[in-house]
């Protein structure tokens, strides 16, 4: 196994000062005193980071014809310092970071039953299911604790549900976690936003879908993975679903 650590590096970034949310996919910033448009890479509500005059970190896209120059990459919120907000980073980590763990097959985008799972592994004949969720939202910094998911996701419920089934079915299933912040080194479910998230979590860890946080150091252009901790049995014993 490589010893280096799963991380993403941006090239050709520029620091600009957040402005306003046009809509979900197009944000307002100042480029040196310059308005101008950029690409939001994340679908998320992310309320909390993207507020005015908020420090930001752009890359400037290499793609001609684009209606914007920029991807918005990472925010700066004081006490988390940098926090990432590319939705592509935790599957781009979770590459690396199953590649580096010697499988015999590492395949993206595998359909099972009726959903799509970022990723599917084999090794000395076990079959293996990875699906990732990023998570930006901190919900209590002294105790370390993030939030999944800030917006309902149907889609999220049924990604846990079909685990279940697969992991009953003999799969070695896991709901990966990845962690787009500093300081935070747990992730409960947010059953204010989403109370069928949390029990279908519940429901997929007690079928046997292993829950794991992976933990990052992020700054204003990176994002590494730093560690991992496996936390099934806290859902697993649980009759309830956590509430912070």
């Amino acid at each position: 196994m490589s010893r280096t650590k799963p991380m993403i590096h941006y090239e050709n970034t520029v620091p600009a000062t957040f402005v306003r949310r046009v809509n979900r996919f197009v944000a307002e910033v100042l480029i040196d005193g310059k308005l101008e448009q950029v690409h939001v890479k994340n679908t998320g509500r992310l309320k909390e980071l993207l507020v005015p005059k908020a420090r930001v970190m752009l890359q400037r896209s290499e793609e001609k014809n684009r209606k914007t120059a920029y991807d918005l990459i990472s925010v700066y919120k004081k006490r988390l310092r940098w926090v990432n907000v590319d939705s592509l980073a935790p599957n781009e980590l979770m590459k690396q970071q199953l590649l580096r763990m010697r499988y015999d097959v590492v395949k993206p985008e595998y359909t099972y039953g009726d959903s799509r799972f970022d990723f599917y592994m084999e090794r000395r004949g076990e079959r293996y299911l990875t699906e990732v969720k990023g998570c930006t939202l901190a919900a209590d910094l002294k105790r370390g604790i993030g939030l999944f998911p800030d917006a309902p996701t149907q889609r999220g419920v049924k990604h846990l549900d079909e685990l279940a089934a697969a992991a009953r079915e003999g799969y070695h299933c896991q709901i990966a976690f990845v962690i787009q912040m500093n300081r935070i080194r747990t992730v409960f479910p947010n059953v204010e936003t989403q109370p069928e998230f949390g029990q279908a979590l519940v429901r997929a860890a007690q079928s046997g879908v292993e829950v794991a946080y992976y933990r990052c150091h992020v700054d204003a252009d990176s994002i590494k993975i730093t560690g991992v901790v496996r936390d099934t049995d806290r859902y697993a014993n649980s009759s309830s679903v956590l509430i912070l």
